[in-house]
């Protein structure tokens, strides 16, 4: 796929290159600030922009501010936030926007090479994916909300993997339950949260937005 890559520090955005070209993609929009990044997305269309939060001048919110810009000049292109820091609020705004095509990691996540791959090309096919520490925030915000309070812990253990981007067969496995236990669950979500029967897979990107809309409201 073709990627832009927009980090800071260049030894990470060597280092994120030369990894992505040695397994087949290209990165053909490397920059190192938010106006070199936009830039070059001008003149040379991309699948994927790859993201850090804190950029110059001011090391703050620049890097999401500048994904929310992205996804609605281009609203197809997928980004994936690429993090130390979770930046509740405005990731809030963001995937309560469109959150297809979207994701947000922590940095440790390159270390571990597969599960980076599998989520930039989740991206890519237009999923939503949520780096487990930033669920546990929006989780822990959640429960103080009426509209997640009527989950139990099993189910709000099974949203968690569902935002994460896992089928069903993927939960039951990790929970050590049969598949029809964890459509149960699946199904006992979408009626408390009030998401009407339709496509199943939207309803899932539903189930994970009830968590971000709650986030935004409470301003972590």
């Amino acid at each position: 796929m073709r990627l832009a890559l927009a980090e800071d520090s260049a030894i990470l955005r060597l280092t994120l290159t030369e990894f992505l070209t040695g397994r087949g993609h290209t990165v053909d929009v490397s920059a190192a600030d938010v106006p070199t990044l936009m830039a070059g997305l001008k003149s040379t269309p991309v699948d994927v922009v790859i993201m850090d939060v804190r950029m110059p001048p001011t090391f703050t919110n620049e890097g999401i501010i500048a994904a929310l810009e992205l996804r609605q000049r281009t609203p197809g292109i997928g980004v994936l936030v690429l993090s130390q820091y979770i930046e509740a609020f405005y990731a809030s705004q963001l995937f309560a926007g469109q959150p297809d095509g979207l994701g947000y990691l922590l940095k440790d996540r390159v270390a571990e090479a597969d599960q980076f791959l599998g989520a930039l090309e989740r991206v890519a096919a237009g999923d939503t994916v949520l780096d487990p520490e930033v669920l546990r925030r929006f989780i822990g915000a959640s429960t103080k909300r009426d509209v997640m309070s009527t989950l139990t812990p099993r189910e709000r253990e099974v949203l968690e993997l569902m935002a994460q981007g896992r089928t069903n067969t993927a939960i039951a496995h990790q929970l050590c339950v049969s598949l029809g236990t964890v459509e149960k669950y699946v199904t006992a979500i979408f009626s408390r949260l009030d998401l009407h029967p339709g496509h199943d897979d939207h309803r899932r990107v539903l189930a994970v937005l009830a968590f971000l809309g709650v986030t935004a409201s409470t301003n972590l």
